[in-house]
Order: structure tokens, then C-alpha cells, then sequence
């Protein structure tokens, strides 16, 4: 735990060194207050990377502490008083499990307002402007049997294009409402809809509707166009299940990359209890190349991890994977090798 705790302070310590002489331009340049770039940006950002950080590091904490008991011929003298392998293993997954249960609460329950934190900060010093929103034909359903379209939308102005909104009753259709342009009003707090009519269908019976304004509400909002998708970063876990749903409902494409954000805060935890058991089965025997090698192979093994967890992740997005087994998919594939490792050790 002390090598880890060490080792993960200085890519720490690293990070925001890097980190500050990228953006330092971007806060003089927007005046950011050094209160706000201290305790809003880095106070928040310190722990996203710590926990980013943290199975990484805990596999090469392993490597080098077990390296160094090897090489003292300390691993040798605690085998041959007749303690197991296994049993030696107990204080490495009980360190694993602590760090394992910090990285999820700290991901689903504390990272998440420090993200909103640190993210508004951007926002306003270093993105300085809302992303552009370049969809066109967009198509949601904003309640259950609700359903919005517009031809296109501009989030500079807060003008949806070609609207329409159909209301539909047990599958069938009961209103409907078309505009020739629709504009958010930040003082009503709602949406007013130009040039429209409206159809409304009981039955047979039928009446329309006409004229140059009229408001609205649509459930959407001109937020729900400028957000980013690492919004998803300052959601808890009961509130990422909440907008996954949501976005469901509304038919939008992305969803998988939300799903696996969520998967991620399950599976990421879990993948230091499998790094940890390849890390001792690596480094629990003398090399010809020193500590070196064992922290080499250990490196090698661990961004392979991180790289493999990229692709599946791709993939994921792409369609081609489901989402659950995108995420698992790197965990199972090191918990067998970590297993034929563990056969290879001298016990």
C-alpha cells in the first residue's frame, strides 16, 4: 500500500505539471482566477486521475515490491517454513479489495460532482464556448408516445427548424402540430412555435388549427443540445441509469457509449484483483534482468490491458459488440492469464 500510495503521487505530481503547461495559455489568455484553477480545476481533477491511475499503478506497486522480496530471497524463505503460495497471496488481495472498493465508491459517489466541478470550469475557461450542434433530421421520443422532429438546429440561436410533434394514444395517432420554425424563450422558459397548425384526430372527427405563434413545452431543452458526452463523468450511478433510460426513450444513437461508461465503473474496480495476481505471478521468481525486466513485463502486460479495453470499447460503439461484454471482455481475457500464470509459479 505505501509503494502504491508513493508511485500513484507522482504521476500525480506528473499530470498536473503536464497538465498546467498545456492549459496555462488557455487560463491567461480567458483570466481565470488562480483560486478557481487550484480548488474548481485541479482539487477536482487529482482525483479522476487518481483513479484513472489507480490500477495501473497497484500492478506495478506489485511487480516492484514482490521483485525486491525475490530478489532478497525473501519469497524462497517464507515458502520453505511451509506457508502456501496461496496464503501468501491473502495480503495482496486484501490490500487489492481496499483499493478496488475505493476506486468504486470514489468513481460512482465522489468523482462525479467533482467532474461537474471541474468541468464547468472548462467550460467557461478553456472551451469557451458551447459545442456546435451539426445534427440534421433530428427524431426523439420525449415522453412515451411523444415524438419530436426537426430538420435541424442551431444551439447559437436556439431555433429548431421544420418542426413537427405527432401525440400518439395506443398507437394511434391523436395530434399532431407542424411549424416552420420553433425558438426557445429563456424568459417563459419554454419553446414558441411559428407559422404552425395543429391536427387533432378523434376518430373520424378531425379539427385544425392555425397561426404565427403559440407555446409549447417539448420535455427538451436547449441544454440537451450543447451537452458534451463526457457529461455522463458528473452522474452518479442512479442518475447515469436515469439519463441511459431517457435516452432510450428518445431513440438516440449513442447509447452504447453511455452504457459503457457505466459498465467501466463496474469492471474497472475489478480488473486490480486480476492485475494484482499477474503482477505477483511475474515478479515472485528472480530474472537474469533484474527488477527491471519483471517491471518491463509488467508494463508490457498492463497497457496490452489498457489497449485491449480501447478496442473492445470501439468496437462496442460501433454496434459490433454488446456493451456489457465489451467492457468484460479484457477481464476475462487477463483472468485466464493470470490463472495459467499462477500454475506456471514454483509453489
Amino acid at each position: 500500500m505505501g509503494t502504491f500510495l508513493f508511485s500513484l503521487l507522482i504521476i500525480l505530481l506528473i499530470a498536473v505539471i503536464f497538465d498546467l503547461s498545456e492549459k496555462i495559455d488557455d487560463f491567461m489568455e480567458s483570466h481565470a482566477p488562480v483560486r478557481a484553477v487550484i480548488f474548481d480545476y485541479y482539487f477536482n481533477f487529482i482525483p479522476y486521475f487518481a483513479v484513472l491511475f489507480s490500477s495501473l499503478f497497484t500492478f506495478i506497486s506489485v511487480i516492484f515490491f514482490t521483485s525486491k522480496m525475490a530478489y532478497n530471497t525473501e519469497i524462497i524463505a517464507i515458502l520453505s517454513t511451509g506457508i502456501s503460495f496461496r496464503r501468501m497471496l491473502v495480503p495482496y488481495f486484501i490490500s487489492a479489495f481496499i483499493i478496488a472498493s475505493w476506486a468504486f465508491v470514489m468513481t460512482n459517489y465522489v468523482i462525479p460532482p467533482a467532474n461537474k466541478v471541474r468541468l464547468a470550469f472548462e467550460e467557461v475557461y478553456i472551451h469557451n464556448r458551447p459545442p456546435r450542434y451539426s445534427d440534421r433530421n433530428i427524431h426523439k421520443q420525449v415522453r412515451p408516445g411523444i415524438f419530436v422532429y426537426m430538420e435541424s438546429y442551431s444551439n447559437t440561436s436556439n431555433i429548431g427548424y421544420k418542426f413537427s410533434m405527432e401525440k400518439f394514444e395506443d398507437g394511434k395517432l391523436v395530434s399532431k402540430m407542424m411549424a416552420d420554425y420553433i425558438r426557445w424563450d429563456s424568459t417563459e422558459n419554454k419553446w414558441d412555435a411559428r407559422n404552425y397548425y395543429i391536427r387533432d384526430i378523434n376518430g373520424l372527427d378531425e379539427s385544425i388549427s392555425s397561426g404565427r405563434s403559440i407555446d409549447t413545452t417539448l420535455y427538451i431543452y436547449p441544454a440537451d443540445f450543447r451537452r458534451r458526452l463526457n457529461v455522463v463523468e458528473t452522474m452518479n450511478m442512479k442518475q447515469l441509469n436515469a439519463f441511459i433510460a431517457q435516452q432510450k426513450m428518445q431513440g438516440a444513437d449513442n447509447v452504447s457509449e453511455f452504457e459503457i461508461e457505466k459498465y467501466k465503473r463496474i469492471a474497472f474496480p475489478f480488473s486490480t484483483f486480476i492485475l494484482t495476481l499477474i503482477g505477483v505471478a511475474v515478479s515472485s521468481r528472480k530474472a537474469k534482468g533484474g527488477i527491471g525486466v519483471h517491471i518491463g513485463t509488467g508494463l508490457a502486460l498492463s497497457f496490452s490491458y489498457i489497449l485491449f479495453m480501447q478496442f473492445s470499447s470501439q468496437f462496442s460503439i460501433s454496434g459490433a459488440i454488446n456493451p456489457v461484454l465489451a467492457v468484460w471482455i479484457p477481464n476475462i481475457l487477463y483472468a485466464i492469464i493470470a490463472g495459467f500464470l499462477y500454475r506456471l509459479v514454483p509453489k
